[in-house]
């Protein structure tokens, strides 16, 4: 796609993303056989819902038939939410990203799974997973040290509620050991 494209595109679709209170992350077009697909990919800190992915393509397809940006060739337009593997590219990405577990390459080479508490401008605060039974540890990483990163996903978290649950059920168990 020609940058003179890529910038009408987003030069016509970001009014509409932004009158929704969304972030117009990336526009994409794709050859599909003898037709094209634009790919308009939206988020928000609150997620994107499927209907306002629907309400946003009928109002972006008016947009389009009534220039001419994507020429005379027949295309398919998309607009979705980013996937839960998407890189983590900028500071609102890490702020959305806070309380989940990332995967980060650091530039000094090493690999770096680890939960975000906090974001702010220069950098993340993590917090470790033990290994073997050890307590989580705190850890800074500035973003200039972070060559790429995104979300792990995770089938089996516990959740808070789960995790007092649990301890109460501890406190219990050491209660009655102890009456024993």
């Amino acid at each position: 796609m020609s940058t003179t494209q890529s910038e009408r595109l987003r030069g016509l679709l970001e009014p509409l993303v932004a009158a929704r209170d969304l972030d117009l992350e990336e526009i994409e077009v794709t050859p599909a056989g003898k037709r094209r697909v634009l790919r308009i990919v939206v988020d928000s800190d609150e997620g994107v819902q499927l209907d306002e992915c629907a309400e946003l393509s009928r109002e972006a397809s008016q947009v389009l038939d009534d220039t001419d940006v994507m020429g005379g060739a027949p295309y398919t337009l998309e607009v979705t939410s980013p996937g839960a593997d998407r890189p983590l590219t900028e500071l609102r990405h890490y702020r959305r990203a806070v309380g989940r577990l990332v995967k980060a390459q650091l530039h000094e080479g090493g690999e770096l799974v680890a939960r975000i508490i906090a974001v702010d401008d220069e950098g993340l605060d993590l917090e470790v997973p033990g290994v073997k039974g050890r307590k989580p540890t705190a850890r800074r990483v500035a973003f200039a040290e972070i060559a790429k990163a995104r979300v792990e996903l995770e089938f089996s978290r516990k959740s808070e509620k789960t995790d007092k649950h649990d301890a109460q059920q501890d406190e219990k168990i050491d209660e009655n050991k102890e009456e024993a």
